[in-house]
Parts: structure tokens; sequence; C-alpha cells
């Protein structure tokens, strides 16, 4: 058999070279762009712009329903390895954008003053210059006027900044740069003027009609009688085709750039063009956390050093109560776990206690049932005692009552209780158990009479 198109060696190459590959992209930041709250369609809209803007280092399909909470979203995050958050809101009188950096924070505070769709953008254009194939790279990050006006300039800087990833100058590759993002700083209205660009490189140095040989498209030359004519006076041509280079965007090319004629060390053209969206932010504040804590910088509201250092104290002491409660809490929690641990083992210790001494099944017979009906067996025999005293005028000899255990006697018995007297009793014929019969009182008047004997 053939061996494989790729050897061994080849294949280890490559899949490490995939795995070099996906750390670097995981090292990159990662951002969400979404909006929260009752944005409206337009907010809806430059929020999905915006997303175009941080491709391909962004959810392109995230989607954030109304029950999903901040909370939510930052505990997704983590796993995923996002970086930042970019969040739009609206209220009855402005707009907002927020900047987060997770997971602990600050999180910046604009307000947007101004701002352009990306449809609204390219349909004031007269050729606008837009395709997928600039969205697989991250724009090149230029920030203008950022200089010393104070922290909160500088931490604004350092947050776009961190919002892409970095480059490396002497290695970088101008192929993958397609688009840029300009964000100014103007001192005097503390404004921030954020717009979006595509990047496109052409020769400079040819005639309009060797710019357009160079093209794919070539010009209609059937007015022409020879080609030097398109080349020396460019005829044919609209003026619109031939855009105005000098000084301000001119360079020499460090490589060799994707198009026809931009060769290495040649002069080129770098050429901008709008590609939206458009967006007029002013900062309104800075918070130490993600979307809450301590507010480091406000545009309207300033505070005095006293009033910091109470609104420090007052967080202190928040925060020592919070601290309270929750070792309080623990505490709790692990005495009633103490509780119930006692109680199961001395549960277990009462069972095998009872195992040992018996069944423990079995019920407790209760008090025999001479004794429950010793009461009503006394009543009894009053009576009895009564009725032989009415009939006979004597009074009945002492022992002379005894229970009967036949049923059906009512149990008692006139009969004495000491076996070998000669008081007349009923027998069983066959010799059991003597069947007891209830002796009425002239039975025992007559029974007295027979042991007396006749009169003489």
């Amino acid at each position: 058999m053939g061996q494989s198109g790729r050897s061994r060696h080849q294949k280890r190459a490559r899949a490490q070279a995939q795995l070099r590959n996906l750390e670097a992209y995981a090292a990159q930041p990662h951002s969400f762009v979404f909006a929260r709250g009752r944005a409206g369609r337009g907010v809806r809209q430059l929020s999905l712009d915006l997303r175009r803007v941080m491709e391909p280092l962004t959810a392109t399909r995230l989607q954030v329903r109304k029950k999903n909470s901040l909370k939510d979203c930052v505990a997704v995050a983590g796993p995923l390895g996002v970086t930042h958050f970019l969040i739009l809101s609206k209220t009855e009188t402005n707009i907002y954008f927020k900047l987060m950096r997770l997971p602990g924070g600050p999180t910046l505070t604009f307000r947007i003053n101004k701002y352009t769709l990306v449809r609204d953008v390219v349909s004031s254009l007269r050729r606008h210059r837009m395709h997928e194939q600039q969205f697989t790279h991250a724009p090149l990050l230029v920030l203008n006027s950022f200089g010393p006006h104070g922290m909160h300039v500088k931490l604004m800087a350092t947050m776009f900044q961190n919002l892409f990833p970095s480059i490396n100058v002497h290695k970088v590759n101008l192929n993958t740069i397609k688009r840029c993002l300009l964000i100014n700083y103007n001192p005097d209205s503390q404004e921030l003027d954020f717009r979006h660009y595509s990047i496109k490189v052409v020769p400079v140095g040819a005639s309009r009609g060797m710019k357009k040989l160079l093209q794919e498209k070539f010009p209609n030359m059937s007015r022409l009688q020879d080609i030097s004519e398109l080349l020396a006076t460019g005829a044919g041509l609209s003026e619109s085709e031939a855009e105005p280079d000098g000084e301000h965007n001119i360079t020499e090319l460090p490589q060799a750039v994707a198009g026809r004629g931009n060769m290495r060390a040649q002069q080129s053209a770098v050429r901008l063009t709008e590609i939206g969206p458009r967006m007029t932010l002013q900062l309104i504040k800075i918070q130490e956390g993600v979307g809450e804590g301590n507010v480091l910088f406000h545009s309207f509201v300033h505070k005095t050093e006293e009033e910091l250092q109470a609104i420090l104290a007052a967080k202190e002491e928040k925060l020592r109560l919070k601290a309270q409660r929750q070792d309080q809490q623990a505490r709790n929690v692990q005495r009633k776990r103490e509780q119930r641990e006692a109680h199961r083992k001395k549960s277990l210790a009462g069972i095998k206690r009872s195992r040992a001494d018996g069944d423990s099944d079995a019920e407790d017979p209760g008090a025999p049932p001479e004794e429950e009906g010793a009461g009503q067996r006394e009543e009894e025999e009053e009576d009895e005692a009564e009725y032989f005293r009415q009939a006979v005028g004597e009074e009945p000899d002492e022992g002379a009552w005894w229970r009967s255990t036949q049923p059906g006697t009512m149990g008692l018995s006139l009969c004495p209780g000491d076996p070998d007297t000669s008081f007349p009793c009923r027998h069983v014929p066959d010799g059991s158990q003597a069947e007891t019969a209830r002796w009425t009182p002239r039975q025992k008047a007559a029974g007295k009479t027979a042991e007396a004997g006749p009169r003489q």
C-alpha cells in the first residue's frame, strides 16, 4: 500500500501549529456587544453595527433576552474568555454607551450625543468599498489627541487599546489590515469622535490610464486609435475616477500588499473610505467595578475630600456589617449541623439499646384484665351481699364469693372458696373444670336449712 500524503512529522507540525493558533486566539481580547432595556429600533441597529466593528473577536449572533441580568452575562463571559462588554441603553432623554472590563472593572459610561448607522453612511457615499474579507481581521486602532489631559483621559485611552489585540510593527502582515478605527479626542468640548474606515492601497506615479489597466475591469478603448492615447492622456476616463493623492497619504511600502502594482519599496497611496457607524461620545463617569463600585471620575458631580472620606467610611461600615452577618450565619449553620448529628447519634444509641433488651416491635400488653375490672367486681360483690342480707337475714361469710372462669357465669359464685366444702355446686359430667352456677339468695337460704337438719 502507498504511504499517506503527509508524513508523521508534517502531521505533528501541523497539529502544533493549530494548537499555537488556538492559544494565540484565546489570549486575544473578546467582547460582547448588546443593548439593554427598551432601547428602540435605532439603538438596537447601532449595537449590530458595533458588532461589525468588533468582528471577528466578538459574538456575532449573541442574543440577550429581557429576563437575562448583567450577572448572567458575566457568568457566561468567564468560561468563554470574554474580556469586555459594550452595552447600549436608552432613557427618556439620552442614549448611553457603557464600556466594561471584566472581571473586575472599571466601567466607563459615555453619553451618545450623535450617531449615524452604517446604512446611512454608505448611502451618502458615491462609491463605497465594503466586503466580507475586510472583517476577517480586527481593525487597526488609531487614537488621536489623547495627550496629558488628566487621568481619566489616560484611562480612556488604555481601555480602547485593550479592546483590540496588540500589534508588533516589526512582524505585522499588512495584508491583515483592511480596516481602521479612528477615535479622536477633542479637549475643548471633551467629546470623542468615533469613525470606522475601510483601507485601500493603490500604486502612485502612474497615469490614470495605467491605473485603469492594472484593475480587473479594463476601460472601453473602442474610440481610441492607439493604446498610447489611454496611457498618455487618460482619454475616456471621468474626472471622478481620478482621486487626488498627496504627501498626506503616500508612503513607501515595507512589504508587498495585495493588489496590482503594490510592490515592496514602491510608492503607494493609502486611501480611507468611511463605512460606519459614526458616533460622538462624551464621558460621563468612571466606576471602579463592573457596573457598580466607587465613582472614580464624574463630569458633572464633584465631591470634596471630606465627602469622599465620609462615603468611603460608610462603605467600609457596610462591608463590616455584611461580613458580621455572614459570620453569624455560618456559626448558626454549624450549630444546627452539630445538633442534628448529636440527635442522630442519640437515636442510634437508643435503637441499639432497645434491640439488646428485647424485641423492639412487641407491644406493651398493659395491665391484666383482673386489675382493670377490680372496681367493677367490688361493686358486684357489694350488690350480692346486700341481696343476701335481705333474703336470709344474716351476714354473708367472708370469702364466700369467688370468681368463675367459665364463660357466661357473670363472674361471681356463691360457692365457698374452699374446694373441700360440702356446699352444693354443679359439676360437668366428664370431670372437667366445674361449671359454677349462679346461686340465688333463696337457694343459699335453702342450703343453710338443709345443713342444719330436721327439727326434733
